[in-house]
């Protein structure tokens, strides 16, 4: 088995990329309320904040500050995958791998991470997440795209309800 070197820092925060296998799939927004679910049941378990997320049709990014005595983010992972996992029905190229592990090969097996080293990193990182669905051309502006806490940030005052727009909406919007 291979041994990642990942930062475990207690109390960290952390930006995640999480994708499922099939990139080509939509299953993360057609089947949003079982990841809701599989994220709330992981939290009462195993407590974090989730200062943001964005989830879009085969992968999500967020942001976590875990507790000040735990690190262990991995474990979080396992249990979010896992839950919606049993929600869901495994897509039928499953490999031989996947089936000797029990997986159903709904997720990529690993995921990427990142722990936050100062407000600026923060601040690029959230405008990563709230922008992602206008950079895939999933909407024209970040306030469309329902399956984002940009809504919560714009709310707070963080953001102006027209941040994040694409450059077609922006040249429309401004005639140019």
């Amino acid at each position: 088995m291979p041994n990642y070197r990942r930062d475990l820092t207690p109390g960290g925060t952390y930006f995640f990329t999480v994708a499922l296998r099939d990139r080509t799939s939509e299953l993360l927004v057609e089947r949003i309320d079982e990841l809701r679910h599989a994220v709330l049941e992981t939290l009462r378990r195993m407590p974090f904040e989730a200062i943001a997320w964005v989830v879009l049709p085969e992968h999500m990014h967020t942001l976590w500050k875990l507790p000040t005595d735990d690190a262990d983010y991995s474990k979080r992972w396992r249990m979010i995958k896992t839950r919606f996992s049993r929600r869901v029905e495994p897509p039928s190229s499953r490999t031989q791998s996947q089936a000797r592990r029990s997986e159903k090969g709904i997720w990529q097996r690993r995921f990427w991470e990142h722990r936050i080293r100062d407000d600026h990193d923060l601040q690029t990182h959230l405008d990563y997440i709230h922008f992602n669905p206008v950079k895939h051309g999933h909407c024209e502006r970040a306030i469309d795209w329902p399956h984002s806490t940009f809504h919560r940030w714009v709310a707070k005052g963080h953001y102006p309800s027209d941040w994040g727009i694409s450059e077609a909406a922006f040249r429309g919007r401004f005639g140019e």
